[in-house]
């Protein structure tokens, strides 16, 4: 089941078109990774998503409500932590998240003991007294996540939450959303720290100029080949580690990317097993002493800037989702 579909999705500003028919969806209880450059659209699409803004046209459903026609019930089941929000003077943290829960139509016991799992899980429990506006931006972000999860939501979407923290803060966060994960809330949570939604995400969706360029695993990406069709190999030798550069000179389908103390990097220009297994030969027959030879994973910015570079040359072969079932299709135009 789906906790969040979007179906070609529009938000258009005069002749700006901030998106440009997205069209995704995202499992319940799954954890998705939105990325792209800034002005791609990723902020524009999860305003949409939060019933904070309107599509030119299109439709987003979450937990199968429409954001346009049942935003009351939307906002019920989601929580939204954008990358700023407003804060108060004068209140302290405990103060902050209470106000947040009689709003949301708390009473009495219930209203304490909501406010009190809140702070336990978010760790604000040592802030309670700290006024909220004189905050670090670990602990403040802290709070905002404490605000929208007042009222338990199903889906919680997360503009940046990771912007501007420090590694310990990086940490506390993303320990926090695991644990979100393990208890089935669907998190759609955007960054620019691609190696941490690496590790946070079950599938990550790449945003640019308003479109989907890439929806799929970060496995799939991390064991893809480059842009050309290559693969990066590490390769360690006993002896006179320039003997790498000197055998990759006069091979074929090599290059030196770099030398190291035991041997070297090399770029092979396919990403077949069968030539890798060519050139490991070649280099044994050679008389190199191969103690290891193993092919590099990529890191996802390598990826995703080698996804925006087949773009730009004119490769449309990129990975994208399947389309949405027609029963869903369907149903999305009325």
């Amino acid at each position: 089941m789906s906790s969040i579909v979007v179906n070609n999705l529009k938000r258009h500003f005069g002749p700006l078109k901030a998106v440009d028919g997205l069209s995704f969806e995202i499992d319940a209880g799954s954890v998705c990774g939105f990325v792209g450059a800034n002005g791609a659209g990723k902020t524009s699409t999860m305003r949409i998503m939060a019933t904070l803004d309107y599509a030119t046209s299109g439709t987003v459903e979450i937990c199968g409500h429409n954001v346009l026609n049942a935003p009351q019930k939307v906002r019920s089941l989601l929580g939204w932590m954008p990358d700023d929000f407003g804060n108060y003077d004068n209140m302290t943290v405990l103060e902050y998240l209470d106000f947040y829960a009689r709003t949301l139509g708390y009473h009495g016991k219930e209203r304490q003991m909501r406010v009190q799992e809140v702070m336990e899980f978010a760790d604000l429990l040592p802030l309670a007294d700290r006024m909220s506006n004189k905050l670090s931006k670990g602990m403040t972000q802290r709070l905002c996540l404490g605000r929208s999860l007042i009222h338990d939501p199903e889906v919680l979407i997360m503009d940046e939450p990771a912007a501007g923290l420090d590694p310990k803060a990086r940490v506390e966060l993303k320990n926090l959303i695991r644990l979100l994960s393990e208890e089935g809330k669907t998190i759609f949570i955007s960054s620019h720290i691609l190696s941490e939604l690496g590790e946070m995400c079950d599938t990550l969706l790449f945003i640019n100029g308003g479109k989907i360029v890439h929806h799929g695993d970060s496995d799939s990406l991390k064991h893809s080949s480059d842009i050309s069709g290559g693969s990066i190999y590490d390769i360690k030798v006993i002896g006179d580690p320039s003997k790498v550069a000197s055998w990759v000179l006069t091979a074929p389908n090599t290059q030196l990317i770099e030398e190291r103390k035991e041997g070297g990097r090399i770029r092979i220009d396919s990403s077949t097993p069968e030539v890798a297994a060519r050139v490991l030969q070649g280099m044994i027959k050679d008389g190199l002493m191969i103690t290891e030879f193993h092919k590099e994973q990529r890191n996802l910015e390598d990826a995703f800037i080698d996804i925006l570079g087949q773009l730009e040359s004119g490769n449309t072969q990129v990975t994208t989702p399947p389309p949405l079932p027609s029963v869903l299709a369907s149903s999305a135009k009325n």
